[in-house]
Formats: C-alpha cells, structure tokens, sequence
C-alpha cells in the first residue's frame, strides 16, 4: 500500500510532464519485472521491497490509463469507459479468489499472476497518447496525427478546417500541482476529492481485508465481493440520469448506512452480517467508480495527472492505515464498522458543494476553473475547434 502511495506520488505529475503513454509503458515494465521477480525471492525482506515496486507500478499503470481512456472519450462516453475498466478490476478479484483456492504454492501463484503481463507490453505499438495532453503542451502536430488515426478507426472524416483551429493560442500555461490550491473554487474541489478518495479507499479495503470476519468461506466470499464489484456497471445508468454529485453522495451515504447497521447483528448471524456487507461493498464500490469519473471530469487537462495523483495519495494513506484498525478489532470489535459508517456519511455531506459535471466538455486550463459560471456551464476547452475534434473522434 506504501507503493501505491509512492506511486501515485511520482507518477501522477510525471504523466503531466512526458505524457500518459510514456509513464503508462515505464509502469508495465516495472510492475512485470518486480512481480515475476518477487516469485524468487530467497527471504521475506527481498520480497516485501519487490511488493513495493509492484504497488507502485501498479498506481501508475491504473491511475494513467484511466485518465488516457476518458481523454479519448466524448462527454457522452466517459461514463462508459470508467465503469467498463473498474469492472475488469473487480473480474480481476474474482479470477483471484479462483486462482488462490486452487494454487496453494505461493510462488507459483505469483507466477500465474504475473506472467500475463507480457501482452500488455505490447502496448507500445498500439496505445495512442492523449491528444488533449498534447495540445496543451503546444505539440499541435502529433495531436494532429492520433486524431486523424482515431477517426480512421472510428470511419469518420475530420476536415482539415477543423484541425486547424486546434492551433489557437500562442501562449501554453504552465501549471504544478500547486496550482490545484491557488483559485478558491479549484482548491474546495480538491480538498473535497481528497476528502472522499480518502474515506473511499479507506472504506473499501477495510471491507476487503475484513474478508475473513464476515463468518462465512474467505475465498467465497471474496469471490462474491468481486462479483458484486461488477454491479457497478449499473454506475452507467445511474451518472447519466441522475448525475455525479448525487450519486456520489448517495452511494457514499447507501454504504455507511449498511456498515452502521452491521453493528446491530451478532457473530452467530453471519448471513445477515455477509448480506449487508455484500451492500456496502457495492456502495463503495459504485463511490470508487464515480470519485475517479468526478474526478476526472474536475481538474483541468494540463494539471490532471497530477490531481489524481494526489487524491490517489490520499486514497492510499487510507489504505495504509485500514490494518491497523482490522488488528484493534480484537478489542473493540465494533470500531471498524462503525468508523466506516461515520466518515461516509460526513462525505456523502460533502458531495453537496461540488459542481456537477455531467455531459460538460472537460477543462483544459486552470484558468477556466476560476469562475462558477465556468464549472456550471461546462465552458471548458482551448477553443470550440478542439470540442468539435474531439467529439468527431471520440472513441
């Protein structure tokens, strides 16, 4: 988990500096290297820094790809590739309780996870980097040329017109992620986000590594934990009708309110108590989903990496702290629950000073995130040109 940290730290704001592509491929390669290497370690120190490496590689191949997908992707379709890689997330889980019951051998079970990997280093040749990204770093060209590439895929013709106004602004605004704290309206969102990716991770990985808890099989369980983590293609539906702020506040709500009622059921229940946690695995699961479209859809193209990567800071303290809190329940059984409970209803609270960002054009530039007459409308691109590449491109 202290990986993930790491990793959300370094590679949020390199992705903003040398691209999604690049950092996404570094990660491949290190997360390869030290998942197979860590299948032959000779002691438990090697291996634990090995699982460093992999935790880190891990946030920095999760993290990027899901920004890179929804940069390709309409307004209309950003839903849809959010919740389509988080439910291969949750095929992952289950293929692993699988795998764990049947593979004993520790080693060849790291084997038999890692060795796949191989495929996705060929990413190289087939991953487009994000042309947003490209844009705002002035590199009109190379923009130029995934986007026409994109729309040979997609059998569309994009007028040479039309590229030509992407080329519209002298000036590229530099940005760090200091900038997420300057502008009052751009600074709430971010402490907000940081707020709920926080109670999120911290929510969901208690609830997974409470697994054994729940009275009934570990592996059983765990596989119905990620059969449930593919409801959450529900989250389709649900953000386009109802939108991100409400569902946001109302998943985060939906699983306190089920981990707060677990309290209310003894040892010798495990059905009930297995029932309701299946229901808070889902709310948290459908918070995590809409958090990373939020969030996403809230900071500015030119600083975005760099704001996931840090509410994703914030998510793995939360991971990182959650075993203690499971070692305690020993001695105060109803701890855990009831701080999952609580801090999700305070952050489903929260939701409500947050713009909504359904169907809105993604913000480029910090600047365009000073005004609230900006958030709400959803004036958020370098020029009407770029709006109308992208969605003549959308994947």
């Amino acid at each position: 988990m202290f990986g993930l940290f790491v990793g959300a730290l370094l590679f949020g704001p390199l992705a903003d500096r040398f691209g999604r592509r690049t950092i996404i491929l570094l990660s491949l390669f290190l997360q390869l290297a030290s998942s197979v290497g860590a299948a032959f370690v000779p002691n438990f120190s090697l291996f634990v820094a090995l699982q460093f490496v992999v935790g880190a590689s891990v946030s920095g191949t999760l993290v990027n790809a899901f920004v890179l997908g929804i940069e390709w992707s309409g307004a209309s379709q950003r839903t849809l590739a959010a919740v389509f890689s988080h439910c291969a997330f949750s095929v992952g889980q289950m293929v692993l309780a699988g795998l764990a019951y049947e593979i004993r051998d520790w080693r060849m079970l790291q084997l038999t996870i890692s060795c796949p990997m191989i495929i996705f280093l060929f990413y190289i040749w087939v991953l487009p980097e994000s042309a947003r990204w490209l844009i705002t770093k002035g590199r009109y060209k190379v923009a130029k040329k995934y986007i026409i590439n994109a729309a040979i895929i997609n059998k569309r013709v994009v007028p040479e017109t039309l590229l030509d106004q992407i080329v519209t602004e002298k000036e590229i605004q530099q940005a760090s992620i200091l900038d997420l704290f300057k502008a009052p309206r751009l600074r709430r969102i971010t402490l907000i986000l940081i707020t709920i990716w926080f109670i999120n991770s911290f929510v969901y990985y208690g609830l997974t590594f409470n697994v054994g808890s729940f009275g009934m099989n570990i592996y059983l369980t765990l596989f119905i934990f990620g059969l449930v983590d593919i409801l959450r293609a529900s989250c389709i539906w649900l953000l386009n009708v109802f939108g991100r702020k409400k569902c946001q506040g109302g998943f985060m709500l939906l699983s306190g309110i089920a981990c707060l009622l677990m309290l209310a059921f003894t040892e010798d229940m495990p059905m009930e108590i297995t029932i309701l946690a299946v229901i808070a695995k889902l709310g948290i699961s459908c918070s995590f989903t809409t958090a990373y479209v939020y969030s996403v859809e809230l900071f500015p193209t030119i600083i975005r990496q760099s704001g996931i990567g840090l509410v994703s800071m914030s998510a793995r303290i939360g991971c990182i702290i959650v075993p203690m809190f499971i070692l305690v329940q020993q001695d105060y059984p109803a701890l855990p629950m009831t701080l999952f409970g609580t801090t999700l209803i305070v952050a489903s609270v929260l939701c409500v000073l947050l713009p909504e960002t359904t169907n809105k054009e993604l913000p480029d530039q910090t600047r365009e995130m000073n005004s609230e007459t900006d958030l709400e409308n959803g004036h958020h691109q370098i020029t009407a040109g770029n709006k109308n590449v992208i969605e003549s491109t959308r994947l």
